[in-house]
């Protein structure tokens, strides 16, 4: 059997609207990323669990979300945005480009490759339990660059970290 993995970033947030890297930092969801929630929740009704970062912004999208739903909920570390280190909270454009980071990590951070090896070590914990069952993942685009190297079509990390960034409603993938 396999588990079905939904993926979804987090809703906007007022720093995506205004051009800074969040990283470790909470984030706070914009008056649109409050709406992209209540969308969320209403194509996703067919998941078995939902898993989140712990960071405010992915934990408030699902919140927002499933509202009232018994869907089982849980929150992981692992699964938080890249870590910027000195640059959490920076303008974005000072994070580019991204490439020299997939290895190196950013200053008093990690490198994207450390966010790789987090992945892969959620999915190695939820594919006995959730076998033939459907998750929801809400995590970051440190965790979709991730999924689309180990789970998608094997691009390379560093391809994947400057390539443009194109929102659309969920990635699916066979763990």
């Amino acid at each position: 059997m396999t588990v079905k993995l939904v993926y979804e970033t987090h809703s906007t947030t007022v720093d995506n609207e205004t051009g800074i890297a969040t990283g470790w930092l909470p984030g706070e969801l914009s008056a649109e990323g409050r709406r992209e929630s209540v969308l969320l929740g209403e194509r996703r009704q067919d998941v078995d669990a939902i898993f989140s970062s712990d960071l405010l912004r992915a934990v408030k999208t699902v919140e927002i979300a499933f509202e009232g739903q018994a869907i089982p909920r849980f929150q992981d570390w692992r699964l938080r945005e890249c870590d910027y280190g000195e640059l959490n909270g920076a303008p974005a454009e000072l994070l580019a480009p991204r490439r020299p980071k997939v290895d190196v990590p950013f200053p008093g951070g990690q490198s994207y490759r450390d966010v790789l090896g987090l992945t892969q070590s959620f999915l190695a914990d939820i594919k006995g339990p959730y076998d033939g069952r459907k998750v929801l993942v809400v995590g970051h685009g440190a965790q979709r660059w991730a999924l689309q190297h180990l789970l998608g079509d094997g691009t390379p990390l560093e391809d994947l970290v400057d390539a443009p960034f194109a929102w659309q409603p969920g990635w699916e993938y066979e763990l």
